[in-house]
């Protein structure tokens, strides 16, 4: 069974649209050969810098025959006494077949004619002629580009095309404006150690020919080989590699065959933070650091670079790289000690001529609403005034190291260089501490702030930018999220989370809303229920997503149009994820269902009735006088022994004890609709029917401490 080989062969990509390309056309071509009934044994894809390439074994030479039954006109239309009329005749010959093919068969809507039509299999060569074009042009990416004086677009130039259906070439022809790609059997080896066109005899040699061309296109074996080479080279200097996923990702799709080079720097620099070497060996260089002990951040004065290059040039790569990066450590020192002249406290003045956001003003405005925000977070929690004191000290001082020459120069250093520079001014762990803290979390998955004061810095500062971005009237819109606003109301739930603490941000909201409005009396009056309902998203979001909470018991939770339950969810934020993870535990162990019905139907029926829903006291709601049935005594018997149970369990949250008294009940319920002693709750007196009511509307509000049960679905 034929082999089919198609390689792009373009000039240097991006090193995202590699790993991305590479992906797409995993999806892609096993798709788009299985809608043509196209088997095979594998699909490899294959990318580098210069080039993305698919390899399909096994592929048949053709389509199987297939049939296929074609519906055609009514009967009646066809055949006129037991002969074939022009319609009859005309759909045979459209179809292909003699008339004497025709079929009438009955169906819902009568007698029609019908033909059962053989389609011979097409040739592979000429569907994979036809599927080439289709999978280049449905790749996606940014900032693709145009060339020549055409209108196709790619990341970069495609400059070849090889396509092997095992040693035959199949004619496949890219056309941009005056610039024509034709397809051939040609490929372009190792830029530098093989710059001789590479020619393919057959499909299932790619990998072999373009690895003896010094390109290894598969890229899990590139990778591996970098962190293995990376890794050695460490060890041969007495270290360690720190090798990050992402930089390795990144490094991967910058060679076609890796070498490893190991380059040296001044120990003098190393007075330098780590973090301020690592990021110019890493972020800037794109270099792998080697430490002194895997797990402790100090640094030997040394990193590894990968070449693409000529290996017999190793000691030149090294030499141009040490240049590069001992200019800019000796850039890295000058900005640390001339920073380091004053105190952090100095630079706060300078925030004065940074500005925000336009319509906001400049950073030191930002770090005023931020201090005021920190003092209403810690009016709610319960803490020291040693606490009280080092939040205040951190909120003041979070943004200064923004206007040192460090951060000026290397942004990602925010919060690090504070952090550091605290420290030398005299400020103390914990204040020093929680200015790094509360930049995070800086994305998804990153870490959260682990003391108090960074905690509460932490959500002060994304709140300001929330209320403020969202007081400007500029709403997250889609996929358009300029100031992150969605990370920042996920990172405030999950740091109130993760520090258990019992934070009311309906509250909170209210109180930053009101000192942002008393600042800019312009500000749109539907500012606080747009951040409600905005945090109610986010929590929802969370829940399901990374709490694995499913929708409906995450509706039963948050309430679907229901204030009084949304109100509680942003109350209390903590509550809310205990039931929430409580209603899925009881649902995976089977306990859900045993008082779903009970409480469901209950539900449901008091929505009929006007009892409050907060009310749990049977003696004030119901009148034991109306009772008819002896049913009706026992249902109320039973929810007056609930009432202390559910109070007790609002105070405890002891969720699982207010579950246990509810099945306890349910036998009651129950015997109150389907038993010998049932009643008709939808009595034709109005009195006897407010009463039932009431009784099922009580049931409902018990149930409600833990959720809506109305929005919960049947498992």
């Amino acid at each position: 069974m034929p082999n089919f080989l198609l390689e792009l062969g373009t000039e240097e990509l991006p090193a995202s649209f590699v790993v991305s390309s590479a992906q797409q056309w995993q999806r892609l071509v096993p798709a788009t050969l299985a809608e043509e009934s196209l088997t095979n044994d594998s699909i490899n894809v294959y990318a580098t810098p210069r080039r993305l390439a698919v390899l399909v074994k096994g592929l048949p030479v053709q389509q199987l025959d297939r049939e296929e039954e074609v519906k055609g006109p009514p009967a009646s239309s066809a055949f006129k006494d037991g002969k074939p009329t022009k319609a009859a005749e005309g759909f045979a010959k459209k179809q292909g077949v003699e008339i004497e093919a025709l079929e009438v068969r009955a169906t819902d809507k009568g007698d029609f004619v019908f033909v059962l039509k053989k389609i011979p299999g097409r040739m592979s060569a000429d569907i994979l002629t036809e599927l080439v074009p289709q999978w280049i042009n449905k790749l996606e990416g940014k900032r693709f580009m145009r060339w020549a004086d055409g209108d196709l677009k790619f990341p970069r130039p495609i400059r070849s095309i090889v396509a092997l259906l095992d040693d035959t070439v199949l004619p496949i022809t890219l056309v941009s404006g005056s610039d024509t790609v034709k397809s051939d059997r040609i490929s372009q080896g190792h830029r530098v150690l093989h710059p001789q066109p590479v020619s393919i005899p057959q499909a299932e040699d790619y990998v072999e020919y373009l690895r003896a061309a010094c390109v290894e296109v598969d890229r899990t074996q590139r990778k591996n080989l970098i962190k293995a080479q990376v890794e050695a080279a460490a060890t041969k200097q007495g270290g360690y590699a720190d090798i990050t996923e992402d930089l390795l990702e990144e490094v991967t799709d910058l060679v076609e065959w890796p070498n490893a080079v190991v380059g040296k720097f001044d120990e003098e620099f190393l007075i330098l933070p780590p973090e301020v070497i690592t990021t110019i060996i890493v972020t800037n260089q794109r270099y792998f650091p080697i430490l002194k002990s895997p797990d402790y951040p100090e640094l030997l004065p040394y990193f590894i670079t990968i070449s693409n290059g000529d290996p017999a040039k190793a000691t030149i790569i090294a030499a141009g790289n040490e240049r590069v990066v001992r200019a800019r450590l000796a850039d890295g020192q000058f900005f640390y000690k001339a920073d380091l002249v004053k105190p952090l406290e100095d630079y706060l003045p300078k925030l004065e001529k940074v500005t925000f956001q336009e319509d906001l003003g400049t950073v030191r405005a930002k770090v005023d609403r931020l201090c005021k925000i920190a003092s209403l977070i810690v009016n709610q929690l319960q803490i020291t005034e040693e606490e009280q004191a080092d939040v205040a000290r951190a909120a003041l001082l979070c943004k200064a190291d923004l206007v040192t020459q460090m951060v000026y120069e290397l942004p990602e250093m925010q919060g690090i260089m504070g952090q550091k520079y605290a420290l030398a001014s005299g400020e103390s762990e914990t204040v020093a501490t929680a200015i790094f803290e509360h930049y995070l979390p800086k994305g998804a998955g990153d870490n959260l702030p682990q003391t108090l004061t960074g905690q509460v810095v932490a959500i002060a500062d994304k709140l300001d930018t929330l209320v403020s971005i969202f007081g400007l009237g500029m709403l997250p819109t889609g996929s358009s999220d300029p100031f992150a606003l969605r990370r920042a109301a996920n990172a405030i739930t999950n740091i109130i989370w993760a520090a258990q603490l019992p934070i009311n941000l309906h509250q909170l909201l209210a109180e930053v809303v009101a000192e942002f409005t008393a600042a800019r009396p312009e500000t749109p009056a539907e500012l606080l229920s747009q951040l409600y309902e905005f945090f109610l998203q986010r929590i929802r979001t969370l829940l399901q997503e990374e709490k694995n909470v499913d929708y409906d018991l995450v509706n039963a939770v948050l309430g679907e149009n229901d204030p009084e339950y949304t109100e509680r969810a942003l109350r209390d934020l903590l509550d809310a994820l205990e039931r929430a993870l409580f209603l899925q535990e009881i649902r995976n162990n089977q306990t859900l269902d045993i008082i779903y019905e009970t409480v469901n139907r209950s539900t449901r029926l008091a929505a009929q009735g006007d009892l409050d829903k907060i009310e749990l006291e049977p003696k004030t709601a119901v009148k034991p006088e109306l009772f008819q049935k002896s049913s009706e005594q026992a249902f109320y018997d039973a929810v007056v022994q609930l009432v202390p149970q559910t109070l007790l369990c609002k105070q405890t949250r002891n969720y699982q004890q207010l579950v246990d008294s509810l099945t306890e009940i349910a036998p009651s319920v129950s015997n109150f609709f389907d038993g010998p002693e049932s009643v008709l709750v939808m009595d034709s007196d109005p009195e006897i029917k407010q009463n039932r009511l009431n009784l099922l509307g009580l049931l409902r509000n018990h149930a409600r401490v833990l959720a809506d049960f109305g929005a919960i679905v049947k498992s």
